[in-house]
This record gives C-alpha cells, structure tokens and sequence, in this order.
C-alpha cells in the first residue's frame, strides 16, 4: 500500500533547496505548519521565495525565517503584524509582492488546477495592476493575474491517513487547500493520522493525489492576537 508518511518535519523538508518558491498554506496562525517551518530554520536553506497570505508574527510562524535572513522575496495579502517584516522592506531587505486576498487564493487554485492566468477586476486602476495586460469584458476592466506554482507548498491539516488524503478543522482550512495543490511536491503536517478507509470521503478536503508527503506533528497552535471582554 502506499504510505506517504515520513518520520520527521526535518526529512519532510529534507531537499528543499536554496532559492526554492514555497506555498504556505495558514492565515495568521491559524493553520500555519508551524512543524515544518521550524525545520526549514534548522536546515538553514536561504533566499526563499515564500507565497502566503502573511509572515506571520516576529517569533513564530513564517516570521521566524525572516528573522533569520532566509526569506528573499514575500508575495503576500497582509503583512501588518511583524515588526521586522517591515523594517527589511523598509531597508530593501526584502523584496514585497502585494496580492488582493481573493486573487493570491485562486492564483494559487488555479496553478494547482493547471490554469496559467485567469482575468479579475479587483485591482484595476492601481499599483496592482501596473505592467500587467488589463482587458475590458462587457464593458468592464479586468487584470490579468498568473496562476502560482511554486516549488514545494506546505499546509497544516487536522487528520490524514496514509495515501494522503487530508482534512482541515473549521477555520484553519482558510488556504490550505489552495496551496496544497499549488506546489510541485506538496507536504502536510497533520495533528492525527487514521487508517485508510477511516476518513468519510465526503469530508476528505484535500484528496490523497495532490499529496507527497505526510508528517504527524504535535502543534502549539498559538493565538495570533487575544481580545477579552472587561469583566
């Protein structure tokens, strides 16, 4: 039987290399593969082409491998929690792509669908659309947008089993499914791992095909902001 199940984050990530492009799957932290990440740190590879809605915050997630000069290029909806985020782009440490939120999730699905561009009005007449082919379509303008492919994507799912099927938990699907289909070789963290024919097909979110490889990691799942009520 297939087993796409590897016994570490760190052999999960074992051959990305310098200058590879990753989809990362997460909002905030909610979602994140915090595992796989934490062993990208560990293996030290630099000059990383990271495409995710954000960077995550100046000590966890995607933040940690800003802090650690491993990022060169963020192509991201959202960047406003991370300090040293902003101060290398500022410095022109870091090279910054901003993407509408609803147009970096289907650049995404559609590179994983095979669909090299796909025309949307959301940026038309700004720095978004600036250098990019725009078309008019019922008297209405759209930009031209690329479909994303990267090299490897990495998500973060609640359950798994062996061939790789996964299921996300409420709202941490957020773009995981997205980015698990837009990468090369795709790799998943999961918080349980079941047996083949435990997970009801209707429920599987991302099937087993797009997969490569599985990791089952403990996960802190750290809140990104806490807001309480006065009592």
């Amino acid at each position: 039987m297939i087993n796409k199940v590897v016994g570490s984050a760190d052999e999960a990530v074992r051959d990305v290399p310098d200058g590879a492009t990753l989809v990362v799957g997460g909002f905030g932290l909610c979602g994140i593969p915090e595992n796989l990440i934490a062993a990208l740190v560990r293996r030290g590879v630099k000059d990383l082409k990271v495409v995710s809605n954000n960077c995550g915050v100046d000590d966890w997630g995607l933040g940690l491998l800003l802090r650690t000069r491993q990022i060169r290029k963020m192509v991201s909806s959202y960047v406003g929690e991370n300090a040293e985020f902003e101060r290398q782009f500022l410095s022109g440490e870091l090279e910054v792509e901003l993407v509408p939120q609803g147009t970096l999730a289907e650049r995404m699905r559609a590179g994983g669908a095979g669909i090299p561009g796909f025309y949307t009005p959301a940026g038309v007449g700004t720095l978004v659309a600036e250098g990019k082919e725009v078309k008019e379509f019922d008297g209405r303008e759209y930009v031209l947008e690329r479909g994303i492919v990267g090299d490897f994507s990495m998500v973060a799912a609640w359950k798994a089993d062996r061939l790789g099927n996964l299921v996300y938990r409420k709202a941490a699907r957020n773009f995981n499914p997205m980015a698990a289909t837009a990468g090369r070789v795709s790799i998943a963290e999961v918080e349980e791992l079941v047996e083949v024919g435990e997970l009801d097909p209707e429920c599987v979110h991302t099937p087993a095909v797009f997969v490569q490889r599985v990791v089952v990691a403990p996960r802190e799942k750290r809140i990104e902001r806490r807001t309480v009520r006065k009592a």
